[in-house]
This record gives structure tokens, sequence and C-alpha cells, in this order.
């Protein structure tokens, strides 16, 4: 039997904002952050303009580039009939003969110790990463962090 892709959803109790998350990548040595408006409209634990900000570590390469929602639902995303939904944050597992086809790959600063597959769908773009490992970042604005602390 042959190992399929596979998609483990990784955002439980929090999301990006659906309409405007204005995602921005920024590199720290051998890491990438990823800063996105939080979803206040369906989590309301955060308010508008919280932000999250998730630390890819070891990162290898990474983009933030097309497929839209519209193009995913058209099916013209290479995941599209395969993650199961729309605008979630995943790590992907097995073969992926398509790893590779976006030509907007960035190559960052981390030793290929690992090759986890993370992809976040936002609403007009897509963030892809192949790192060692993800954690959200213990920055003083992050609404993420102070949302696990409250509990």
């Amino acid at each position: 039997m042959s190992e399929r892709l596979s998609f483990r959803k990784l955002n439980e109790g929090w999301n990006a904002e659906p309409n405007a998350p204005y995602p921005r990548v920024v590199t720290s040595g051998h890491d990438v952050l990823l800063r996105f408006l939080l979803n206040p409209f369906v989590f309301k634990s955060f308010a508008e303009e919280d932000e999250g900000v998730l630390r890819f570590e070891n990162c290898v390469r990474y983009r933030l580039g097309a497929t839209n929602d519209e193009g995913w639902f058209r099916g013209q995303c290479r995941y599209s009939k395969l993650a199961p939904g729309w605008g979630e944050f995943y790590e992907i597992a097995g073969p992926d003969p398509h790893l590779m086809d976006p030509t907007d790959w960035k190559m960052a600063r981390g030793v290929p110790t690992s090759s986890r597959h993370f992809l976040f769908y936002f609403r007009d773009e897509t963030f892809e990463c192949i790192a060692a490992e993800w954690t959200f970042e213990p920055a003083a604005d992050n609404a993420l962090i102070h949302k696990l602390r409250a509990g």
C-alpha cells in the first residue's frame, strides 16, 4: 500500500482574519516569522487588529504567493482536491511530487535537518514553508500568546 499525502490541521481555537489578514514574512537568522491579523469574528477572545505571529524554526525555504480562495474552490491549487478545507493552517505529510511546482520559493538560512511541510491558506495568498518546527512567537504583541496564557 502506498503512502498518501495527509493534512493535519494545526490552528485549533484561532485562525486568520478571513477578509484582510495581511500576512507578512520576516526572516530572523535560521527562522521565518509569519505575522497576520487574527479572526475576531469567530474567535471572540481576539480584538480587531490583534496579530498572530508564528515562528518556523530552522526554515529551509518558504513562499508567500499565489493561490487565493477563488482559485482553490475552482480546483486551480495543487491541493484543492486534497486539503480538507480552505483557510486553515496545516502540516502536510507524505510524498508530494508537486512540492516544488511553485516557482516563487525563497531560500532561508535553515539547515535541512528536517523536511516538515507547513501550509497556511489566507484569503488572497498561500504561505508554505519547509522547516523543522513551528511555534507561537513569544513576542509582546502576539495575541496568540496572550490567549494561551489567559487560558
